[in-house]
C-alpha cells in the first residue's frame, strides 16, 4: 500500500502541474478544474504520507497504550460492534503490514503501532479540512467541504478499526498471561 500511495501522490502532483500550466497558456476553465481536482487529490495523499512519516520518526511505533487517550470505553465498543467494524478487517488497506506482523513483533509492540496508527489518522482528519482554505482563491466552497468531509470520514474508519481491534487484542493479551 505504501508504494501505491506514493505513486498516486507523485502522479496526481504531476497532473496538477500539467493542467495548471495548460490552463495558464490556454485560459480554458476545464483545465483549471482538472488542476484543482488533481491538486486536491495530491494534497490528501501527500499529507497522509508526511504525517505518517513524521509521527513514525517521532514515536517509532512505541506509543504508550496505557495513556487515557488510547483507552476504549465499553460504550465505544458497543458502537463499533453496532456499525460492524469487525467485518471491515479484510476490506481495509494497511499502509505497512510489517508493523502488525506477530512473527516480527510482540503484542505490546503491535498495540503500540496500533496506537500510533490511530494518532496518525486522527491528525490527518484535522488536516483533511485545510483544502477549504483554497475557496479563498477558487470559490467552490461546497466542493472543497465535501471532499474534506469524505476524506475525514475515510480516516475516521481507520481510527475506529484501530480502537476496536486494539481493545480486543488487549483483552486477548490479558487472557494469555
Amino acid at each position: 500500500m505504501a508504494k501505491t500511495m506514493k505513486i498516486i501522490a507523485v502522479t496526481t502532483s504531476l497532473m496538477t502541474i500539467t493542467f495548471a500550466l495548460l490552463y495558464k497558456f490556454t485560459d480554458r476553465d476545464i483545465l483549471l478544474t482538472f488542476a484543482i481536482t488533481f491538486g486536491t487529490i495530491a494534497y490528501h495523499f501527500i499529507i497522509r504520507l508526511i504525517i505518517g512519516t513524521v509521527i513514525n520518526l517521532v514515536m517509532k511505533n512505541k506509543a504508550d497504550y496505557t495513556k487515557k487517550w488510547y483507552h476504549v470505553e465499553e460504550t465505544e465498543m458497543r458502537f463499533y460492534k453496532k456499525i460492524g467494524v469487525k467485518k471491515w478487517k479484510n476490506k481495509m488497506p494497511t499502509y505497512n503490514n510489517d508493523f502488525f506482523d506477530t512473527n516480527k513483533h510482540s503484542w505490546d509492540e503491535i498495540v503500540g503501532a496500533m496506537c500510533q496508527s490511530e494518532l496518525v489518522h486522527e491528525i490527518i482528519i484535522v488536516f483533511s479540512f485545510l483544502p477549504i482554505i483554497a475557496t479563498i482563491w477558487f470559490g467552490a466552497f461546497w466542493v472543497f467541504m465535501i471532499t474534506s468531509v469524505c476524506a475525514a470520514i475515510f480516516d475516521m474508519m481507520f481510527v475506529f478499526m484501530q480502537r476496536f481491534n486494539r481493545s480486543r487484542i488487549l483483552k486477548m493479551k490479558t487472557k494469555l498471561k
